[in-house]
């Protein structure tokens, strides 16, 4: 089985949270068609599966998971 490649040679991360979704977007170098991967917790990740490589993911319920977690430490 072929290593899945994450971050090999790659242009700046880039960075988008859609504030009334509440969901942060990541894309590792240009955007680019990928299938998303459902990885539990509200964690998905793209991966272009010509490539054999990661190439973003997306968090869900980012804003709440931060709350949550600043509750906890408090």
């Amino acid at each position: 089985m072929e290593a899945v490649k994450i971050l090999e040679g790659r242009d700046p991360m880039t960075r988008i949270y859609d504030e009334d979704a509440d969901v942060l977007y990541l894309s590792l170098g240009a955007s680019r068609s990928a299938v998303g991967v459902d990885v539990g917790d509200g964690v998905i990740l793209r991966y272009d599966e010509a490539a054999n490589e990661v190439v973003g993911v997306t968090l869900l319920g980012v804003r709440a998971r931060l709350l949550r977690q600043l509750a906890d430490e408090i």
